[in-house]
């Protein structure tokens, strides 16, 4: 009987393919050294038949590593923690400056232009995916168009 249920049970695993994402562009943002700190950005392409999400990523580069995203409140842009980012079928995801982005929080080493990081992505079917990302400098926004915006940035999954 156990056999027969193990048998079932892999050909049923067999049937269901995991997230077939396609991960480009992938870069992680420098910062000087001791700022505890920065974002994972890229675009993410679901190439299967199924919407999925991007539920968690890890990383040995920083203590907590949170899923993201901005909003304009009255005139605020807020950063805000979210539970996942949908990955529907067939459509490519940009995670971006401004826009949705992987949080790095406390930072375990410096983060110079020309190294990489490890990092992993975990999606609501259950699969991973370990990526290697370069850390890159990126030019900040010009004031100018900035305007008098202000920032603040909530710690609260949706």
């Amino acid at each position: 009987m156990n056999k027969l249920l193990l048998s079932s049970a892999l050909l049923l695993a067999s049937h269901f393919a995991l997230a077939d994402v396609n991960v480009e562009s992938a870069y992680v943002r420098a910062v000087p050294p001791g700022q505890m700190n920065s974002a994972a950005f890229m675009q993410l392409k679901n190439e299967g038949p199924e919407d999925i999400s991007l539920v968690a990523a890890k990383s040995q580069a920083a203590k907590n590593v949170e899923l993201h995203t901005h909003t304009q409140d009255n005139g605020v842009m807020r950063m805000r923690q979210v539970s996942e980012i949908s990955l529907p079928a067939g459509e490519a995801i940009t995670l971006q400056p401004g826009g949705m982005h992987i949080m790095l929080i406390g930072l375990t080493q410096n983060l110079a232009a020309g190294e990489n990081i490890s990092l992993s992505l975990e999606f609501s079917d259950g699969s991973q995916q370990a990526l290697e990302v370069p850390v890159e400098a990126i030019m900040p926004m010009p004031m100018e168009k900035m305007g008098d915006m202000k920032h603040m940035h909530e710690h609260k999954a949706q």
